[in-house]
């Protein structure tokens, strides 16, 4: 019984030996072709391109002679094609704006547009005019100093300005000064900034001024609402405001033009800054920050609302950077006035001088407030 089990254990093992060595042996088993026209198995060809019809291939096509070139579709998504979303947006379907021209601009979508706008046209030139205007402002302070009365103060006060037209004006005044202080660094900073501090610190300032400047903005709206209606009566054109004008003010003459409460430069600036572009920047930046009821937010409306808001401003900055200097160092006892709210008589007579008269005639009141005017008024 044992030598009958140990002989069929050995011949077991011989037959795997020798069945092992004939696997060894033989040559290795080549795999079928596959079928040339396989629809499964696309066929590469770098050469696809010269085909007619390339360039109005799908990507479904494409990818039969081109695996992996989706091409197509991002052509079909950079010239404007949409798509389905289901986000609750009208534009979540369009990826990239479609292709629009502006003239002196190259064809692009309409955000590479936006964008050549703001880099070309808007920072350049409206850097260029704030320049400008500042180096005009210093020359004229070095050639003519500040204008100082040609009279001696009398000692008589008039009230120029109430304590309500005061606080009116200096809340505009300080959300105008933090709103411009902040938009020049966010538009021009990283020209005369950014290489002083580095990047770390200029986007840290940066995100604090954008903060102050969102923050600085309803103030500035709700607070040119009042100046607008509390101001707007004095600033009606009158007939000696042409005058006015055509003799510059008589800024550079030995006597100033004869004016009412407000002469037609400040009249100017009333309609034109403050009215005018003032309204349009309030209105543009609440298109931008999605606070108007009933408008459709769309990529284009949020371009369009930073152009307008962009231009407007530079606009505005250009003309209050006149108003600044001339009520603080460019005219002695002007940045009184509105510090205190009254003025010398003398001051009254020789730049506002029928407003003067009228005081002198009993028309208008010459104090206006029940505040305590810091010397004598003008007895009438």
């Amino acid at each position: 019984m044992n030598k009958a089990l140990a002989v069929l254990f050995a011949s077991a093992w011989l037959w795997g030996a020798a069945m092992a060595q004939g696997a060894a042996s033989a040559p290795a088993a080549t795999p079928a072709p596959a079928a040339a026209n396989s629809p499964s198995t696309p066929q590469a060809r770098p050469d696809a391109s010269t085909e007619p019809g390339y360039a109005k291939q799908s990507n479904a096509e494409r990818a039969q002679v081109q695996p992996g070139n989706n091409a197509p579709m991002w052509r079909q998504v950079g010239g404007g094609v949409t798509g389905y979303s289901s986000l609750p947006t009208p534009e979540a379907g369009n990826l990239v704006q479609p292709n629009v021209k502006v003239p002196g601009l190259r064809i692009s979508s309409a955000g590479e547009v936006w964008r050549q706008v703001r880099n070309q046209w808007i920072l350049p030139y409206g850097g260029a005019l704030l320049l400008i205007i500042l180096g005009a402002i210093g020359v004229f302070y070095w050639r003519t100093g500040t204008i100082a009365l040609h009279g001696a103060p009398t000692g008589r006060k008039i009230e120029r300005f109430t304590p309500f037209e005061r606080a009116a004006h200096a809340a505009n005044a300080m959300a105008f000064v933090i709103l411009a202080l902040s938009g020049v660094v966010m538009a021009f900073g990283k020209f005369f900034i950014l290489p002083v501090i580095g990047t770390a610190l200029f986007g840290w300032l940066s995100y604090a001024l954008k903060t102050a400047h969102n923050f600085a903005g309803p103030v500035f709206a709700v607070s040119l609402a009042v100046v607008i209606v509390t101001f707007i009566k004095d600033n009606l054109p009158r007939s000696e405001d042409f005058t006015w004008l055509l003799r510059g003010g008589g800024l550079l003459s030995e006597h100033e033009v004869a004016s009412h409460r407000f002469n037609a430069g400040e009249k100017l600036l009333f309609w034109a800054g403050m009215l005018g572009l003032g309204l349009i920047v309030v209105g543009s930046g609440l298109v931008m920050d999605k606070l108007l009821p009933g408008l459709l937010y769309e990529r284009g409306t949020m371009q369009l609302a930073h152009v307008i808001h962009a231009v407007s401003t530079v606009l505005m900055l250009a003309m209050m950077l006149g108003h600044i200097y001339m009520g603080t160092i460019g005219m002695e006892g002007a940045y009184q006035g509105m510090k205190t709210g009254y003025v010398d008589e003398t001051w009254a007579r020789e730049h506002h001088e029928l407003w003067y008269n009228d005081i002198k005639a009993g028309k208008i009141p010459a104090q206006r407030s029940a505040e305590a005017p810091p010397s004598q008024t003008v007895q009438v």
